[in-house]
């Protein structure tokens, strides 16, 4: 079975090395599919700057939405074909209801609370 990026997901090995976060197999497959030359390549077609590839590469910083999207608008593969190169298989994404409420114990302040 090789899904639209030609990987074959039958090997028992391949499987387990693409389960785990490796965003340099990401940045690999791009430099390879943009028949680029190196790193600093990369981040001019991608217009960022090369610190930003590096740290990517060294798993200081994540990937973000916008540099995925635009990963996407430079290479032409689906989101859901590069999150999958870098180890992402989530199917959906949710944020927690925590994150509208406000804190335990945290009162909203009132002007006519500072009298």
């Amino acid at each position: 079975m090789t899904n639209q990026v030609g990987i074959d997901m039958n090997s028992d090995a391949e499987s387990d090395e693409l389960l785990q976060y490796n965003p340099n197999r990401l940045l690999d497959t791009l430099i390879e599919n943009l028949r680029l030359k190196n790193d600093a390549a990369l981040s001019r077609a991608l217009e960022v700057a090369p610190p930003v590839i590096s740290k990517i590469r060294h798993h200081r910083l994540p990937v973000g939405a916008s540099l995925l999207i635009r990963m996407h608008e430079v290479s032409d593969l689906s989101i859901r074909d590069l999150r999958y190169l870098m180890g992402d298989r989530r199917n959906k994404f949710r944020i927690s209801d925590k994150q509208f409420k406000p804190k335990e114990g945290a009162s909203p302040s009132t002007d006519s609370d500072q009298s």
